[in-house]
C-alpha cells in the first residue's frame, strides 16, 4: 500500500497544480500558432515546447540539474544564442539598399522611437497597483519596440532575467502578427495617392562597398557606444563574412547549420522561463501590453518620418516604407511591398523597403546599447 502511495506522489496527476496546466496550455497555443498560423514557426514552436517541459511537475527540466536549465544558463545567460543569431542574421542581409539610398537610416532610427516611448510607458505603470518595474525592467521591455528578437532576449538576460519569458514571447508574437498589427496603422496615416507612389529604381552597389559597410559601421560603434559592440559586432562578422566572397563554407554554415541549430537551444531556453510562478503574473500582462503599444508606436515613427521625406522630396518617397524601420527582416519590408501593390498593382517596394529594415535592425543594436550604457 505504501509502495502504491508513493507512486502516486510521483505522479504528475497528484501533483499538477492548476497554473502549470495553464501554462501547458499556452505552450501548446504557441505550438498551435507555429504549426497551423505559421506565425514564427522557427522560434515559437521551440518556445512552446519548452514552455511545456518546463511546467512538468516532478520533471524538473528547468530546475538546477535539468538540461533546459543548464540550456538557459549556457546559452542565454552568458549571452551568446542570441549574439550567435545575430552573428548568422549577418551573414543573410544584404545592405545593398541601405547603402544605395542612405536617408533610410532615419526610417530605421525614427522606427526606435517606439523603444523609448514605451520605456517611459512601463515606468508610468508602476502608479497602477500591483506594477512595480524598475529602471532595468522597463528597459527590458521597451526594446520590444523594436521587433528583434534575439535583441530583446540579449538585453533582457543582461537587465530583466526574471522577466525574460515574458519579454521574448512578447517580442516574437508581435514579430509574428506583423501582417496583421502593420497594414491598418500604415494606411491610417497614409492617403492612397501616397501609397501609390513608385519610387525610382536603386543604383547598383559594388562588392569593394559591400565590404567596407560592416566594417565602417564596426569602426563606428568602437568610437561612439562600445556597450553595443557584442550585437553589432557579431553582425558585421557575419556580414563580412557572406560579402568578401572568401569563406563561402562558414558563410553558408552560419547562414544554415549554425543560426538553426542556436534557434533550437534558443527556443527551449526561452521556454524554459514561461514556469507558471514566473509567467502568470500581473507584470505579464503589463508587458504585453507595453509591447503591443511599442510595436505600434515604433511602426507609426517611421511611416510620419517617411511622410516628412515624402514631403522634402517632392514626393520621391512611398510613406510606406517608414513601416519597415522595425527589425522584422524581411517580413516588414514584404508586407510594405504588400501595401503597396494594393493601391497600385505596378507599384514594387521590395527592394526600397529593405534599406529601412536593416537600417532597423541596427537601429535596435544601438537603442540597445545605449540602454545598456545608461542602465545595466
Amino acid at each position: 500500500m505504501d509502495s502504491l502511495l508513493t507512486l502516486w506522489q510521483e505522479t504528475g496527476l497528484a501533483n499538477f497544480h492548476w497554473k502549470q496546466l495553464v501554462m501547458i496550455v499556452v505552450g501548446l497555443g504557441l505550438i498551435y500558432l507555429a504549426i497551423a498560423r505559421g506565425f514564427e514557426p522557427l522560434l515559437l514552436l521551440p518556445i512552446g515546447f519548452g514552455g511545456v517541459l518546463a511546467n512538468i511537475p516532478n520533471a524538473g527540466m528547468a530546475e538546477p540539474g535539468g538540461l533546459l536549465y543548464y540550456v538557459y544558463e549556457v546559452g542565454i545567460g552568458s549571452g551568446v544564442f542570441p549574439l550567435l543569431i545575430f552573428m548568422g542574421v549577418g551573414a543573410m542581409t544584404d545592405f545593398g539598399a541601405l547603402i544605395a539610398n542612405p536617408k533610410t537610416l532615419l526610417l530605421g532610427a525614427a522606427a526606435q522611437f517606439g523603444i523609448f516611448a514605451t520605456l517611459f510607458g512601463a515606468i508610468a505603470l508602476n502608479f497602477l497597483p500591483g506594477f512595480n518595474f524598475t529602471l532595468a525592467d522597463a528597459s527590458a521591455i521597451a526594446i520590444i519596440g523594436g521587433a528583434d528578437g534575439p535583441t530583446a532576449i540579449f538585453l533582457a538576460s543582461k537587465l530583466a532575467p526574471d522577466l525574460l519569458g515574458a519579454i521574448a514571447v512578447a517580442a516574437y508574437s508581435y514579430m509574428a502578427l506583423v501582417p496583421i498589427i502593420q497594414p491598418p496603422i500604415m494606411k491610417l496615416l497614409t492617403t492612397k495617392e501616397e501609397r501609390a507612389i513608385k519610387m525610382d529604381q536603386l543604383r547598383h552597389v559594388g562588392k569593394r562597398e559591400k565590404v567596407l559597410f560592416p566594417l565602417m559601421v564596426l569602426a563606428l560603434t568602437i568610437l561612439f557606444l562600445p556597450s553595443a559592440a557584442p550585437l553589432i559586432g557579431m553582425f558585421c562578422l557575419g556580414n563580412l563574412m557572406k560579402e568578401s566572397g572568401v569563406v563561402d563554407r562558414l558563410s553558408k554554415t552560419a547562414q544554415n547549420e549554425l543560426i538553426n541549430i542556436v534557434t533550437i537551444f534558443l527556443g527551449l531556453a526561452v521556454g524554459s522561463k514561461l514556469s507558471a510562478d514566473k509567467f502568470l503574473t500581473l507584470d505579464t500582462l503589463g508587458i504585453l501590453a507595453l509591447g503591443a503599444v511599442a510595436f505600434s508606436i515604433g511602426t507609426a515613427g517611421g511611416v510620419l518620418m517617411a511622410k516628412l521625406m515624402c514631403k522634402l522630396s517632392g514626393g520621391k518617397v512611398n510613406p510606406l516604407i517608414g513601416a519597415a524601420g522595425v527589425s522584422a527582416v524581411p517580413m516588414a519590408a514584404r508586407v510594405v511591398n504588400k501595401v503597396g501593390l494594393e493601391a497600385n498593382n505596378q507599384n514594387f517596394l521590395l527592394m526600397h523597403a529593405m534599406g529601412p529594415n536593416v537600417a532597423g535592425v541596427l537601429g535596435s543594436a544601438v537603442a540597445a546599447g545605449v540602454l545598456l550604457a545608461l542602465v545595466g
